[in-house]
């Protein structure tokens, strides 16, 4: 049955999306399909930092450690720029820029004057290493990429056909100065003209996928999709803000963020950074993560919203140091990227008494949209990444063949939207394969749909466990290793078996100050939780000192993983 916070948020929705309201929405046909899409949203992102940022003109926007930019002071140096790299580097719309930097002020501000200048803000890994970041380049074809001292290393020697144009990290007119042009006046700027010149149809980003499996592909979307992925958070932001204020919360205080996460990954661009233009929302940067630094400045800042991956805010909960800082001002310690161990939700309420865990549920391809569960429904079925966003997300759980399974089955999660990326960049083929005819995006991910409609991924498609003709799901055996109090983290893979054809294989880390753990004996409280043949045997089971290794979305990846324990075992 719907709960009282379902259908709180239900109306609430309900009343948003009514005529005349400002996400009441109207059928939008892509590719022969009608979808909802959003009434009266900006047509493309120069047109939205446009208006918010001279709504918000005088808000403070970037905090980056000694730079502190607002909405205004932003927008103006994105015209600078969206300037110079017409009038200088000779952008044309649609041209592929990258950026390939570590977060910053001044990569904020470059992804504005891209979209500004009418190119196509093509975000760069800033993990990768050169030959893998040369790749991107030329999948994208980029005309210009805007590298900081780093990334520019390593492409030394590689090839990539780009023109790298260095930036830094300091004041946005020293650190883009090579991409700096002020414009004689505002009305004949770069920025306004395009504004008459850019549509929704137009190209808007490329984004990456993880690489979690072969090369990275580049996913990209028009300005309509990413608009629509943006206003759809903030939709979910004002039904966030209508329930409090109802319940007699006060919200007047502006809205802050830690930008914990990358920035080029699709958590750290939408819901983030992008959705913080409508919301007036300042963005406290961080160049590394450090749980306790996190806290220092969550607590100086005053920060309302915590996102990260799973592991962070866990981090931050069972922080030994937590106590000394004073975070009572967030509410919010939201997590994607990756699903969060059921163990954690109940350890960061207990750790935050007066915020709460929240997850959602979307991908590169999707915008980031999704599905999302909230406070109170989320800590009852905290197994679960909730119910579709509306008023845009259809949801699907297909067969291989594109059909519904019954309400309760396990198949493929599908999302239908029209915040749907359009395809992967010069892959028609995987593009082809991406989508159902009637264009539901087929997200990779296997789960089901309880009786209230809430979805539970249950593992990668790709990803599960094929045990002598039983699947194990990943998920369910890194939830019971979790449950062990003195787990900091873990991953479960599967491993070539002659005998069984694949069995599981897991590798864990003890948390900073606490007693070793053998393999047997985490062996031995896993086969007390879960079925024996899905606990690997003690010879699969290694300890480490070290951080697992992480994709550039800091999700663990599992692929290296795989094959360095595939290796192992062969030369043993």
């Amino acid at each position: 049955m719907p709960t009282q916070l379902d259908n709180a948020l239900d109306a609430i929705m309900t009343e948003l999306t009514k005529e005349g309201q400002p996400f009441h929405t109207t059928p939008y046909e892509r590719d022969g399909t009608p979808m909802p899409a959003f009434t009266v949203a900006p047509p493309t992102l120069a047109h939205y930092f446009a208006h918010f940022c001279n709504e918000h003109k005088d808000v403070p926007f970037i905090v980056d450690g000694d730079v502190r930019l607002t909405f205004g002071e932003a927008y103006g140096a994105a015209m600078c720029v969206a300037e110079s790299l017409v009038a200088e580097h000779g952008i044309e719309k649609g041209d592929r820029i990258g950026i390939a930097a570590r977060n910053s002020a001044n990569w904020m501000i470059a992804y504005m004057g891209i979209a500004m200048a009418g190119g196509c803000v093509t975000l760069l890994n800033g993990f990768w290493g050169g030959e893998e970041l040369a790749y991107g380049i030329r999948l994208a074809e980029c005309k210009i990429v805007l590298a900081d001292a780093g990334r520019a290393k390593r492409l030394e020697g590689t090839e990539h056909g780009a023109k790298l144009v260095m930036m830094d990290h300091n004041s946005p007119a020293e650190g883009l100065a090579n991409v700096w042009k002020a414009p004689a006046d505002q009305a004949s700027s770069v920025a306004m003209q395009m504004l008459g010149q850019l549509g929704p149809d137009d190209l808007a980003t490329i984004l990456y996928t993880s690489g979690s499996t072969g090369n990275s592909k580049g996913a990209w979307s028009d300005h309509r999709g990413v608009i629509a992925g943006v206003m759809s958070y903030v939709s979910q932001s004002a039904m966030a803000k209508i329930l409090l204020e109802s319940q007699g919360e006060d919200v007047s205080a502006q809205p802050c963020a830690l930008v914990a996460v990358p920035l080029f990954h699709v958590t750290g661009e939408v819901p983030l950074f992008l959705q913080s233009y409508a919301i007036a929302r300042k963005l406290v940067l961080m160049p590394k993560w450090d749980a306790e630094e996190a806290l220092r400045l969550m607590d100086a800042e005053k920060v309302t919203y915590f996102v990260g991956v799973p592991l962070m805010s866990y981090e931050m909960a069972t922080h030994p140091n937590r106590d000394q800082y004073d975070l009572s001002a967030c509410r919010s310690f939201a997590a994607g990227g990756a699903p969060r161990p059921i163990e954690h939700v109940t350890k960061i309420k207990e750790a935050f008494p007066g915020g709460f865990p929240l997850l959602g549920y979307g991908l590169t391809e999707t915008n980031a949209v999704g599905c999302g569960n909230f406070n109170e429904n989320y800590l009852a079925k905290p197994g679960s990444t909730g119910r579709p966003s509306q008023p845009l997300v259809e949801l699907a759980i297909l067969d291989d063949d594109g059909n519904p399974v019954a309400q309760g089955s396990v198949a493929e999660v599908c999302i239908r939207s029209v915040a749907n990326f359009r395809g992967y960049w010069n892959n028609e083929e995987a593009t082809q394969a991406a989508f159902t005819q009637d264009q539901f995006f087929r997200t990779g991910d296997l789960g089901y749909v309880d009786e209230d409609g809430y979805l539970y991924i249950v593992d990668r498609k790709k990803d599960i466990i094929i045990r002598g003709g039983e699947n194990i799901t990943c998920i369910e055996v890194e939830d019971a290793i979790y449950a062990h109090d003195d787990i900091a983290e873990c991953s479960v893979f599967g491993l070539p078996d002659e005998r069984m054809g694949e069995v599981p294989a897991a590798i864990f880390r003890v948390k900073d100050g606490r007693d070793p753990i053998s393999a047997s004996q985490l062996r031995e409280f896993l086969l007390s939780r879960i079925a024996p043949f899905k606990v690997p045997l003690e010879e699969h089971i290694w300890v480490t000192d070290e951080q697992l290794p992480r994709l550039g979305t800091q999700k663990i990846d599992k692929k290296s993983l795989r094959e360095t324990y595939t290796r192992h075992l062969a030369a043993a």
